[in-house]
């Protein structure tokens, strides 16, 4: 995993959370979908570990040849 800064962002629909984390290295984003009853720091756990399980199991693209 990189180890880059962590960008949340947080979006209220209804009696849901909608909680995004980005990389910001390799920009890579996850979401996560929490009860707004949860705390703050429960939501950017959840999104933090579902970024390091994508990172960690992310397959690189393949090298586009130039001929």
């Amino acid at each position: 995993m990189t180890q880059g800064e962590v960008l949340f962002e947080f979006v209220q629909l209804g009696q849901q959370m909608r909680v995004a984390a980005i990389d910001s290295i390799s920009g890579t984003e996850v979401v996560v979908i929490t009860p707004v009853s949860a705390t703050r720091h429960q939501m950017q756990q959840l999104a933090l570990a579902k970024l390091r399980w994508k990172l960690q199991t992310e397959t690189p693209a393949p090298e586009k040849r130039r001929f």
